[in-house]
């Protein structure tokens, strides 16, 4: 038998009516093991089946067996903080974390169980990491931030302060948030429903990423939903929406839309414009 397998045959006994207050020590022992392969990223959310960004595939099993440790465990009284909270799960054990060189400040980070950590990657206080969440090394979770449920961070990714990486768990065969290697967010982004953001990109602050505002991707001339194409800079403008002309909206509507350039060339006008300014 392997994790998959057993995850599998305690989700179809969940399905059948099987409650946390019918649940055996071998069942229990299946969703602790489950949540350690988690921490310890032998198991992941979501993998990469491609070179694309859009090639990312969710791992329904995996999205099960969290669903299962919400379903199947009891809420019960925890201590964190000198407070009393009420939830299913413990927080992570984050023992192993400094022999990783990964830091977590004090005064409010919070890891629930079942979520990745790589090494030296650093969490800022106050920040969230929820169960079934993958933080890649070398990665920055800034204060105020929050990555949520099977959220899938790579390598050397910078999360700006006040930033919302947003969870998809249901519906399971959804792929969930994907910020690949060496992105960076501005502060006060937002980026859920499953949307992907390609290696290299750069994200302007307080910009919104969701499927359903289009990207205008200048690079190929194509406009996107749901991804922003590898090494983009990205940023938030207005565009005339299809009811500008309404007599309710005196002036013109607008409406929310990404413009994505080519980051190497914003970065060169940038660099520019730095030099024309010492000069």
């Amino acid at each position: 038998m392997t994790l998959e397998s057993d995850v599998t045959d305690l989700w179809e006994r969940y399905r059948s009516g099987l409650s946390a207050a019918e649940t055996t020590p071998d069942d229990d022992a299946v969703l602790d093991t489950f949540l350690a392969a988690l921490e310890s990223g032998e198991v992941r959310a979501a993998e990469k089946a491609g070179d694309d960004v859009t090639s990312w595939e969710a791992n329904e099993w995996v999205k099960r067996g969290i669903l299962l440790n919400f379903g199947l465990r009891a809420t019960e009284p925890r201590e964190y903080g000198g407070v009393t909270y009420y939830d299913v799960l413990p927080l992570r054990d984050t023992a192993d974390l400094g022999e990783r060189g990964t830091r977590n400040t004090p005064n409010g980070t919070v890891v629930r169980r079942g979520a990745y950590l790589g090494s030296d990657c650093i969490m800022m206080s106050p920040s969230f990491v929820n169960m079934g969440a993958h933080v890649g090394d070398g990665s920055l979770v800034d204060s105020c931030d929050t990555v949520g449920s099977c959220a899938q961070i790579g390598a050397d990714v910078k999360l700006g302060a006040n930033t919302l990486i947003g969870g998809v768990l249901e519906p399971i065969e959804d792929a969930p948030v994907v910020i690949e290697n060496d992105v960076s967010l501005g502060a006060g982004c937002r980026v859920t429903s499953g949307f992907r953001i390609g290696e290299g990109s750069i994200v302007g602050e307080n910009t919104l990423l969701t499927p359903r505002i289009p990207v205008y991707d200048l690079v190929e001339d194509e406009v996107l939903y749901g991804h922003l194409p590898a090494e983009r800079r990205a940023f938030t403008r207005m565009v005339e929406s299809s009811v500008g002309d309404h007599e309710l909206f005196e002036g013109g509507a607008y409406k929310p839309a990404v413009v994505a350039t080519d980051v190497e060339t914003e970065t060169l006008e940038a660099t520019r414009r730095e030099d024309a300014l010492r000069e």
